[in-house]
């Protein structure tokens, strides 16, 4: 008489008739679970191949690297069809953990388990990491400002291993155990978003899901508030009043009876007028605003007035950055620069009509002309941008 065995070195009816069984408790006990399968990376636009980005990355399927660098792909393919499978995971209260600085979720991570072989009937091979898993039992009917479309919850896969409770009395494997985490709209999950979310509106999945536009509207009231704090850098200096004073340290009044001197025997009331300060004495970090102290006025042009009058101020608006000269009744004297500027990085095609920040002012600096470079140059008889990546600038190119 043979010896009992329950292992065989083949997968017989015994492995087939628990499977079946096993199987049967899915369909029964388990939920509905909607898969967009992972196809692997898109192949890179015409010319932007490298060593460490291939061209072909897309005929390798779910084996392809985009990046063999960083050994990620940032650009993945799904499949326009979903695949219904079954599943089971443990519901678990999602709590917020305010021991730390900040506000963390804890718990938001699931581990759903699959029959094996029905997955490989179903979509052509296991759940891989990648897959993206729509939960529409976790569908929120009652969302504020949500009346057309439910919220949806999407989870994306990012490891499957073996469950040590799907190993059968055969010793063979029957479920297998995928970690999943939630969806958040970055680069690598675009096919998912910007597919239809079904409110008859043509609406995306990132229109209901994504907080990016969120995100950019509150960036944006945050920067209207920073501007309306601290438009300029620096310190601010104009609300300082400055008395002019001349060399031996007496007040500098223009004496309207005499002749356009100084007159040592005027008395000081609010009948005298003072001359214009020669020299800014509210110096710092970053103060110099091409403004005049106190207020006074000025002209501005690329060139000088004539006939200027003594403490005359005037801003060359032809320097970069612009420069204000104060007339000493003989020559115009260099007063200070404006090297206050706003905070912001804008260029010319920012601040342009019909766009975000259409009328701010633009940050005339060489740095930003740098940041903000869009012209281009020939080069043996070639147009190119003069601003180029390094990943283009370092591109091999094969020997002519």
């Amino acid at each position: 008489m043979p010896r009992l065995s329950l292992y065989k070195p083949e997968k017989g009816n015994d492995f087939k008739f628990l499977d079946r069984v096993i199987n049967e408790e899915f369909q029964v006990g388990g939920t509905d679970i909607f898969v967009h399968k992972y196809l692997g990376a898109y192949d890179p636009l015409e010319g932007e191949s490298s060593p460490s980005k291939t061209a072909n990355v897309s005929e390798q399927g779910e084996l392809g690297i985009q990046d063999l660098i960083f050994m990620e792909n940032r650009d993945r393919k799904y499949e326009k069809d979903i695949y219904q499978l079954r599943g089971i995971y443990t519901m678990q209260d999602i709590d917020f953990n305010l021991s730390q600085f900040g506000l963390f979720l804890t718990n938001d991570n699931i581990m759903v388990t699959f029959h094996l072989r029905s997955t490989v009937d179903s979509i052509g091979r296991k759940i891989m990491a990648g897959d993206v898993l729509e939960l529409p039992h976790l569908k929120d009917e009652y969302a504020l400002g949500d009346a057309a479309v439910a919220l949806k919850r999407f989870y994306v896969v990012t490891d499957v291993v073996r469950s040590a409770t799907g190993f059968s009395q055969t010793w063979y494997p029957h479920l297998i155990r995928a970690k999943c985490q939630p969806l958040v709209d970055s680069q690598e999950f675009k096919d998912i978003f910007d597919a239809d979310a079904g409110a008859g509106d043509n609406s995306t999945l990132r229109d209901l899901m994504s907080t990016y536009n969120k995100n950019i509207e509150i960036n944006q009231q945050i920067l209207l508030q920073a501007e309306t704090d601290a438009p300029e850098s620096g310190y601010d200096t104009t609300k300082l009043y400055i008395i002019p004073t001349k060399e031996d340290g007496t007040v500098d009044v223009f004496d309207t009876t005499a002749s356009d001197t100084d007159a040592s025997s005027t008395n000081i009331d609010a009948t005298i007028t003072l001359r214009s300060p020669d020299k800014n004495l509210y110096t710092g970090y970053l103060t110099n605003d091409a403004i005049p102290p106190n207020g006074d006025l000025y002209t501005f042009g690329i060139t000088f007035p004539d006939s200027p009058a003594r403490g005359q101020f005037h801003l060359r608006n032809d320097f970069l950055p612009n420069r204000l000269f104060r007339y000493d009744g003989r020559n115009w004297i260099r007063f200070e620069d404006d090297i206050r500027m706003t905070m912001n990085n804008f260029g010319n095609e920012d601040v342009a009509a019909g766009t975000l920040n259409a009328g701010k002012d633009v940050r005339q600096t060489l740095k930003s002309s740098f940041i903000n470079n869009n012209t281009t140059a020939t080069i043996a008889g070639k147009v190119i941008n003069e601003k180029q990546p390094l990943s283009k600038v370092l591109r091999p190119q094969a020997d002519a």
